[in-house]
């Protein structure tokens, strides 16, 4: 599309179309008119940021890319948007219960982002949900609101219980889910022991599952929740025991990512019927709690792709409460308070990874000489002639031809029968054919399939000043999709087509899957770079799950990390900073002592010293420059 958008003087909007930021942007990222990206934390209507303005004010502070910027008003607008759309279906459709979501702490477990969530939705009294003692505690000790709930999933031993039960004696509305049918005798034997009566929740395996990667938490295979003959038992024995008052709570996942609105339906139904026999059986129950799975739309294209989904927020919200509605009152149940557990919907949009391009590997424009040298082998005289006989005509046959002569000029070179000189003679005239193809196939009706991807052959290497395991690691893992592009010169054409590679020593450290109106795109559309000017990139909606997952390959740490905030007026400030991990914390991470480093480091260079190879000035110096190499960022500086 950017080559057929070239035929005419490029314009700001063919940015927008190129990159489908206004698609899968949600209102809160735009392009200015003088090219540059646009952060909307507010949505359209509110104040604009430009990013590139912000990317100068890190500098001014002593920040060097790369950096994760978040931008707290966003956590804040999601919550709204969420329980907003939840608030409408449920007056429109006369619902007789509330919407009370909670954010499940795992998704993206950083004090600053669970703490703003927190503030941000006190007064929807939006709660969190927490899968260890150690996100029990964390959510804790930032709760305020003790209408808010506290959902406890995932494996629990008695510790687990014992904190859960004393927060309830303070006040905190905690419900614990059972996962395996041993935890309800550990949960009654701490509740009698501390004299609580505990709120308990059932998670269920539903039949229903959904498509995409993360569905293996729903359906009947799933490892976590309880089959319906094991929530049978559970009511059974809350029965003897007298407690059946205490459950009140059904669940259940589907999985993260649905892209399939027709999937989200079909799973209420079935745990609304669930709830309604609970009710039937003589729990008071009151809450139904759908897990998460409301998409994130990374490719902007609004279909049931795995990147993306075939619905909007308040479709969602009006199919949730109409399916639950339409079950219960066929059975004049009364209508129980509805809880998601919406963890990538409302940090996705929060977050960007920015980074500048250190270099780049460009695949040059070869002139292909008219005579060759007499010692010239005979099949780089064949890619010669190739060369020059090239039409619309026979693009596969010289296709074909091409790579069967240079890998013979390799096999010649590997015996020893050809030179370097001439090795490198024919991977020239190779790539000039290789060129002149990709050029021609653009007039074909018809593309030969051996000819679609001859692009990517051609592709740049543009090397980002990041890491993909450490800031990217569901790029790597799992092949997911970010938006990728640049965040400036958007007034510009994109010449180039490239694919990123990431500073790591590691050939899967690279991004080459790009959203597309299609679906995917194996390059990107890029600026050449400018001697004397950084470039900067962002992979945009990364606020979960990544920076939780990131490891350290090739010891890259944690990035810098900035978040701002806008006013009323539409300034913006600079409110939380948390430098990235020095080369120190990152070796301490994997057991070595920075101090017994420079400590051996030190008795090297004295014995270098007496071995005459340095001056004891010369020493200092050394020394000076490994510590301050152990203090300084992982990444590259400059």
């Amino acid at each position: 599309m950017a080559k057929n958008k070239a035929m005419h003087a490029w314009r700001v909007e063919d940015s927008i179309e190129l990159y489908g930021i206004r698609n899968w942007g949600n209102g809160f990222f735009d392009v200015s008119e003088d090219g540059f990206v646009l952060i909307c934390p507010r949505g359209p209507q509110g104040p604009k940021i430009p990013l590139p303005e912000v990317i100068a004010g890190l500098r001014e502070r002593g920040y060097t890319m790369p950096v994760l910027l978040r931008i707290e008003n966003i956590l804040a607008s999601r919550i709204t948007r969420i329980h907003e759309s939840f608030r409408k279906a449920i007056k429109t459709l006369g619902y007789g219960g509330e919407y009370r979501g909670v954010f499940p702490v795992k998704v993206n477990q950083q004090q600053q982002v669970v703490e703003r969530i927190v503030q941000a939705g006190s007064k929807y009294h939006h709660g969190l949900e927490v899968g260890s003692k150690g996100e029990l505690l964390a959510a804790l000790s930032l709760m305020r609101d003790r209408e808010s709930c506290l959902v406890c999933n995932g494996y629990k031993d008695e510790e687990f219980f014992t904190l859960g039960l004393q927060a309830q004696r303070l006040g905190f509305n905690v419900i614990f889910v059972l996962e395996m049918p041993g935890e309800l005798e550990v949960l009654i034997e701490q509740a009698k022991a501390l004299g609580i009566r505990p709120q308990i929740g059932v998670r269920s395996k539903l039949s229903t599952k959904a498509t995409g990667h993360w569905t293996d938490s729903g359906g009947e295979r799933s490892t976590f929740g309880l089959s319906a003959s094991q929530i049978v038992d559970v009511v059974d024995k809350l029965k003897s025991l007298d407690m059946l008052d205490c459950l009140r709570l059904l669940h259940y996942h589907l999985g993260s990512q649905i892209s399939n609105i027709r999937d989200i339906r079909t799973g209420v139904m079935e745990g609304a019927r669930l709830y309604v026999g609970l009710v039937q059986e003589g729990a008071p129950m009151g809450y139904i709690n759908l897990g998460g799975g409301l998409a994130v739309d990374y490719d902007g294209s609004h279909t049931n792709y795995i990147s993306s989904r075939n619905y909007h927020l308040d479709e969602y919200t009006t199919d949730v409460v109409e399916a639950i509605m339409t079950i219960l009152d066929e059975q004049q149940v009364p209508h129980p308070h509805i809880i998601t557990e919406s963890g990538r919907a409302t940090v996705a949009y929060s977050s960007i990874l920015l980074f500048n391009i250190l270099d780049t590997s460009v695949v040059e424009e070869v002139q292909v000489p008219e005579t060759l040298p007499e010692n010239t082998p005979d099949p780089v005289r064949n890619l010669h002639e190739v060369f020059g006989t090239i039409s619309l005509r026979n693009l596969q046959e010289c296709y074909n031809d091409a790579i069967y002569y240079r890998d013979e000029v390799r096999k010649l070179f590997s015996s020893g029968q050809v030179s370097l000189r001439m090795r490198t003679l024919g991977e020239r005239i190779f790539w000039a054919i290789i060129m002149r193809i990709a050029r021609e196939k653009a007039r074909l009706k018809n593309v030969p399939r051996d000819l679609e991807d001859i692009d990517v052959s051609l592709a740049d290497i543009y090397y980002g000043n990041f890491s993909v395991f450490q800031s990217l690691p569901d790029t790597w893992a799992i092949g997911q999709l970010f938006p990728v592009m640049p965040v400036h010169r958007l007034d510009e054409f994109p010449s180039r087509q490239g694919i990123i590679s990431d500073i790591t020593c590691d050939s899967d450290g690279r991004i080459d899957h790009f959203i597309d109106p299609q679906g995917m795109k194996p390059t990107l559309d890029l600026h050449p770079l400018r001697d004397g000017e950084e470039y900067y990139l962002g992979v945009f909606l990364v606020g979960a799950y990544q920076e939780t997952l990131g490891d350290l390959h090739n010891l890259m740490g944690d990035t810098n990390v900035v978040s701002i905030r806008t006013d009323d007026a539409g300034g913006y400030e600079y409110v939380r900073e948390i430098r990235g991990d020095s080369v120190a914390d990152i070796l301490t991470y994997v057991e070595y002592d920075p101090r017994r480093i420079l400590d051996d480091l030190r008795a090297t260079a004295e014995n270098a010293v007496h071995e005459g190879r340095i001056s004891a000035s010369e020493r200092y110096s050394i020394l000076q420059t490994f510590e301050d190499g152990l203090r300084g960022y992982t990444y590259f500086e400059r």
